[in-house]
């Protein structure tokens, strides 16, 4: 999950190599993708999979989530909302 500086904004995605994943998005390597527009370069959270199939299913049921779950999900792991990028 990426959000913006004000955490205003959540977004999911999955991907098979997530350091560079989160590089494009800092970059805003694609200009006209939602992250560029809504300035989401900062990850709060993630989960890793062995199988890109569970990880989609994964990504599907968060993005089905009410913001107040994702939100519960991030303050869980990373109550500060802290930049995680750093760490992986």
């Amino acid at each position: 999950m990426m959000t913006n500086a004000r955490n205003t904004v959540i977004y999911i995605g999955v991907t098979t190599h997530l350091t560079q994943r989160v590089h494009q998005h800092k970059t805003k390597k694609y200009k006209r993708s939602f992250t560029a527009r809504y300035n989401c370069d900062k990850l709060v959270y993630f989960e890793r999979f062995s199988s890109i199939v569970d990880a989609i299913a994964r990504e599907k049921q968060l993005k089905a989530g009410n913001r107040k779950a994702k939100e519960a999900l991030i303050n869980k792991v990373n109550p500060n909302w802290d930049d995680l990028s750093e760490t992986i």
